[in-house]
């Protein structure tokens, strides 16, 4: 079996992994990596899952299993629980990572110091095809390449040909 540094396991749970071929007409793509450590990781993602279902601005076509994954930059914490959704968005990068925001508001996160502990990180990966940067965005994100809770993800997605 390969082992990746800092990868521990991936798991299955309700919606991650998921997949469908429906799509709308929206004219946005984007990739938005999932992250969260604080406990009940698993149900915040199945919730914030559901939520995202509801939003009609946006349409999950796809999501990965979870990567559970040692933490990164401040060690002395918990591990993460990673996973990347592919999306069909009405919504530029800009109002679509204001909507990321205000879901990382509402399950709580706090950014008390750079990579603290956090309920929900959401990040805007990669939109569409561009590439935007800017201080509020940066498309692709920054670190994305070298990120083992994008790349797994990712290349599970890319591997089942749900991209």
């Amino acid at each position: 079996m390969l082992k990746i540094e800092g990868a521990r396991t991936v798991k299955k749970i309700k919606f991650f992994p998921f997949f469908t071929n429906l799509r709308n007409n929206a004219k946005y793509f984007a990739i938005v990596g999932i992250g969260a450590n604080i406990a009940c990781e698993k149900k915040r993602f199945k919730s914030l899952f559901r939520t995202l279902m509801n939003d009609k601005r946006i349409k999950v076509l796809s999501t990965s299993s979870l990567l559970i994954n040692k933490a990164f930059g401040y060690e002395f914490q918990r591990d993460f629980y990673n996973a990347v959704m592919f999306i069909q968005t009405i919504l530029h990068a800009r109002e679509l990572l204001k909507v990321l925001f205000f879901y990382e508001f509402k399950f709580k996160r706090k950014r008390s110091f750079k990579n603290a502990p956090r309920t929900l990180d959401l990040d805007l990966l990669y939109f569409s095809k561009n590439i935007k940067q800017d201080e509020k965005l940066c498309v692709p994100h920054k670190g994305v390449n070298e990120r083992i809770s994008v790349i797994l993800p990712l290349g599970e997605l890319v591997q089942k040909g749900r991209l």
